[in-house]
């Protein structure tokens, strides 16, 4: 190659190596995002803690006699009703004890029915001066011995068909049943443990501890509405899903937890049955509890989808006035599940990227326009 044409090639190579972000520029423009104004909104405040879920009624099934488990009446996991029969133990032994006793009891009736006869003859030979005091007395002591007799078998046959009817195990509430725990064919008593356990389904407890600052906040704001009994409790799934009932609080406890200055809450919610079979909820099942306060609140609130966050706390992108996106750290305060309140970081009228945010870049040019309806924060 001649000296000629080598000089322009050197001097190309120049110009990109003394710009390069000539050398790195995009064929595209600035990005497009969407942007909402920031503006005070009402908001219903909201809480968001830990709870799980707690079955109102929970027996272990157990058996109160010593025998051989016979027979399982159910299938582990379904849902039974109260006096189901569940558990049947070998009977044969408390049948024949029940027969025994019984028998018992009819001869006694016959020894009180022989006294009885007995304290007549003698108390009328008394009368008629034929018979002796001394007579009549044992005649009358022979009578009581002899009821006491009757009510002894009596008890012992009470008793005995007592433990006839242990023999079957029945539900003693309506709920689900888990999965057995002593196969039949096992010698069970009561001191075995527990055969299986049915807990119930509908409503259902709901378990949460809150800081006690909050709760004097709640309590502060629906005391006009009756206490926190008026309040609602919402909850969150393990699947990110917000439940469709809503439970009210049912019990305040009596102490608060001195490591974490907390108190925990009880409320009910429904747990109705659904169409495919099955409940939603689940005994001992963790899930986000949502308390929300009484009425709306009047905040600078934007969509929780223009909140990123890093090691140094959340943060958004503001457009300003030459369409340059700007991150801008934030302080939020209390807000509900879809729109976020900020209380510190955002002005009035400001421009706020909730669209694209993943494309925006500090310092960096954006093509903004006004984000879609559904990217708008709601009011709760």
């Amino acid at each position: 190659m001649s000296p000629v044409v080598r000089r322009p090639v050197f001097a190309l190579v120049a110009l990109l190596a003394a710009s390069p972000a000539l050398a790195q520029m995009p064929g595209g423009g600035p990005p497009a995002v969407g942007t909402i104004t920031a503006k005070p909104q009402a908001i219903t405040e909201t809480t968001e803690i830990n709870g799980r879920i707690q079955a109102i009624g929970r027996v272990d099934l157990t058996a109160r006699v010593t025998a051989y488990l016979q027979e399982q009446m159910f299938v582990e996991g379904a849902e039974v009703k109260k006096g189901d029969l569940l558990f049947r133990l070998e009977q044969p032994p408390f049948e024949s004890d029940a027969e025994a006793k019984r028998a018992a009891v009819d001869q006694a009736q016959a020894q009180l029915d022989y006294a009885d006869l007995a304290l007549g003859r003698a108390e009328q030979l008394l009368k008629s001066n034929s018979g002796s005091q001394s007579t009549a007395d044992n005649a009358r002591a022979a009578q009581r011995t002899a009821a006491a007799q009757l009510r002894s078998a009596q008890a012992q046959l009470r008793q005995a068909e007592i433990n006839l009817g242990y023999t079957e195990i029945r539900s003693p509430i309506d709920g689900r049943i888990g999965r057995i725990q002593i196969t039949p064919g096992n010698v069970v008593g009561p001191s075995s443990g527990a055969l299986a356990t049915v807990v119930s389904q509908d409503p259902a407890y709901v378990v949460f501890p809150i800081s006690v600052n909050r709760l004097l906040q709640l309590r502060e704001e629906f005391a006009a509405q009756g206490g926190l009994e008026a309040m609602k409790i919402r909850l969150r799934l393990p699947d990110g899903r917000l439940y469709r009932e809503v439970g009210k609080l049912q019990f305040v406890d009596v102490s608060i937890a001195r490591d974490t200055d907390t108190i925990i809450l009880r409320g009910t919610i429904a747990n109705p049955p659904l169409a495919g079979g099955g409940r939603e909820l689940t005994h001992d099942e963790m899930v986000r509890v949502i308390l929300e306060g009484s009425k709306p609140r009047e905040v600078l609130a934007i969509p929780r989808a223009a909140i990123l966050t890093d090691q140094q706390g959340n943060y958004i992108y503001v457009v300003n006035d030459h369409n340059v996106a700007e991150r801008r750290r934030i302080k939020l305060g209390q807000s509900s599940p879809q729109t976020a309140s900020v209380i510190d970081g955002l002005k009035q009228g400001e421009q706020v990227i909730v669209e694209g945010v993943q494309r925006a870049r500090p310092n960096a040019p954006v093509t903004p326009s006004p984000a879609a309806a559904d990217a708008l924060p709601t009011p709760r």
